[in-house]
C-alpha cells in the first residue's frame, strides 16, 4: 500500500516537474488533492484492513483473506497502463492488449471475486448464494459492501476508458 501510493507520488512528481518547475510541496499538495479517493482507499487498507487480517480475526477467514488477496493480480496490469502512458505509447499494441488485460483481471479479480467469496460460502454450508448474506454476520456483509464499492467505480472509470480507446472515429472522406 505504501509503495502504491508512493510510486503514484512519484508518477505524479515526474509528470507536473517537466511541465512546469513548481515547488515539491505544491506538487505533494497537488497529489494529495486530485488523489484523494485513491489514497483514502490505500490508507484504510493499511490501517484498518491489515491489522485486522494479521491479528483481530484470529483463525478465521483465511479463505477470504487469500481471496482479497487474489484482486491485486490487476495491478501489476494497471501500473503497466500507467507506465505506457508516461512513455507515450497509447497508440501501441502492448497499450491495446494490456487495457484488455486490465479489464478481464480487474473484473474477475476484483468484482466477481465477492460473489464468488459468497457462493463458496453458500456451498461449504449447504447455503443458496442468497442465503448467505442473511447467514453471516452484518460486519461481514458491510466490510464486503466496502471493499467492493470503490471497486466497482474504479471499474466504470476502466471501462470509459476502454471505450475511448477502442472507439475510433471512421476515417473522413477526402472530397
Amino acid at each position: 500500500m505504501v509503495y502504491d501510493t508512493y510510486a503514484m507520488y512519484l508518477c505524479e512528481w515526474y509528470r507536473t516537474r517537466e511541465q512546469d518547475r513548481r515547488h515539491t510541496l505544491t506538487i505533494f499538495r497537488n497529489f494529495l488533492s486530485k488523489n484523494r479517493l485513491m489514497i483514502t482507499h490505500h490508507v484504510v487498507i493499511l490501517l484498518v484492513l491489515v491489522p485486522v487480517t494479521q491479528r483481530l480475526r484470529g483463525e478465521l477467514g483465511d479463505f477470504f483473506v487469500g481471496c482479497i488477496f487474489t484482486a491485486e493480480l490487476s495491478t501489476p496490469f494497471v501500473s503497466l497502463g500507467r507506465v505506457l502512458i508516461q512513455l507515450k505509447q497509447q497508440h501501441t499494441l502492448l497499450y491495446k492488449v494490456n487495457g484488455i488485460l486490465t479489464l478481464t483481471t480487474f473484473l474477475s479479480c476484483r468484482i466477481l471475486l465477492f460473489p464468488f467469496m459468497y457462493w463458496s460460502y453458500g456451498h461449504h454450508q449447504r447455503l443458496s448464494l442468497f442465503q448467505v448474506p442473511f447467514r453471516i454476520p452484518l460486519y461481514c456483509n458491510l466490510a464486503n459492501a466496502f471493499l467492493i464499492a470503490p471497486q466497482i467505480y474504479w471499474f466504470s472509470l476502466l471501462c470509459k476508458k476502454a471505450a475511448r480507446l477502442f472507439d475510433t472515429p471512421p476515417a473522413g472522406k477526402d472530397g
